[in-house]
């Protein structure tokens, strides 16, 4: 597929690049790029594993609704169709319809002998526009030959996962069945919840750089007030804005938008002796209406949730616009998880 476009990148790590775009004359049919020869040389033997893993999956999926569909592999990655839908965390579904549907998901999945091992975390799971359940990121996903006791139990634990779902965002629809089924872990869960979840921690926390937790807004409490008086006071610059955005080992970031016209001194910036952990120069911060900075699109772009920003702006062209000029500069390209209450 040498005829690919990218329109933007959704996430940078050491596994991978993950483009967003489409083919030449399909500018209306997304479609997901991922570059697994972009990991650095030092993981680039996990990177293949995980992309391996993700292959499979996705040929044993084929024509499944509600799984993104393989395209084409190559020896830089795999393309795959874009699965349209809002990240469960952010259209939070009350409604028995939604749960009945992600239940019948995992059943074909179980028809066809695949765990997806991931799906404790809401982003992994998509509200379509038309109300059903779908699933993304197969990385860590498994195709079992046989239906022996370890796919049983990885199969219970996805289920499992879809009830702690149901607790976080529809706890009324719990049944006294489910509750008890969330109540009691598989032996391997507990084991890993012990043992290997710690190393697991230790290594992807400090030395892949993913964070577990979103944090807290404390630090801007606390250093807010000076970031953004130390950074409005540079010659040029019209304002600030900032944002949070996890580290690793579950600390908290902040990110500094600064606009700022052609009279900034870039080196004045590199040089701005604050407490923020990334500053990015922008030409004009997005606002609403009334003139007020959209903090929580700025958010979004800290914290690279390039999905959600896309659903937040689609219906303001202007604003979708300025936003993807922002995300495009952005300085934090990793992957995070969603805050311990929701996942846990």
């Amino acid at each position: 597929m040498d005829g690919f476009i990218s329109e933007t990148v959704l996430k940078r790590d050491v596994f991978s690049e993950t483009h967003k775009g489409h083919l030449v004359g399909r500018p209306d049919q997304p479609v997901i790029r991922r570059i697994v020869s972009a990991a650095p040389w030092w993981s680039k033997p996990l990177a293949w594993t995980l992309a391996r893993r993700e292959i499979r999956a996705l040929r044993a999926v084929d024509g499944m609704r509600g799984t993104p569909q393989l395209l084409l592999t190559d020896r830089h990655g795999l393309f795959r169709t874009w699965s349209e839908g809002t990240p469960l965390h952010l259209a939070r579904p009350s409604e028995a319809a939604f749960y009945r549907d992600a239940a019948a998901l995992l059943r074909r999945l179980r028809r066809a002998g695949i765990t997806h091992n991931d799906l404790a975390k809401p982003q992994n799971w998509l509200m379509t526009p038309d109300g059903s359940a779908a699933v993304i990121d197969f990385q860590l996903a498994s195709v079992h030959r046989r239906r022996g006791p370890l796919y049983h139990t990885m199969a219970y634990e996805d289920f499992r996962h879809l009830l702690k779902q149901k607790r976080a965002f529809a706890p009324h629809l719990l049944t006294p069945a489910g509750k008890r089924l969330l109540a009691r872990r598989s032996l391997p869960s507990q084991i890993w919840r012990a043992t290997g979840k710690r190393c697991y921690n230790l290594v992807t926390r400090g030395i892949f750089n993913w964070s577990d937790g979103e944090g807290t807004g404390d630090r801007l409490d606390n250093e807010g007030a000076a970031i953004r008086a130390t950074l409005g006071a540079l010659p040029g610059v019209a304002d600030v804005a900032l944002a949070t955005y996890p580290l690793p080992r579950k600390g908290t970031g902040i990110y500094a938008f600064v606009e700022a016209g052609a009279g900034l001194e870039p080196r004045a910036l590199a040089r701005h002796n604050t407490s923020a952990d990334l500053v990015q120069p922008v030409r004009a911060l997005p606002r609403d209406p009334q003139g007020n900075v959209r903090t929580d699109l700025l958010q979004l772009i800290a914290m690279n949730r390039m999905q959600e920003l896309e659903e937040r702006t689609a219906a303001d062209p202007a604003l979708h616009k300025l936003a993807t000029e922002i995300a495009c500069g952005r300085l934090n390209m990793t992957d995070r998880r969603i805050a311990a209450k929701e996942c846990s």
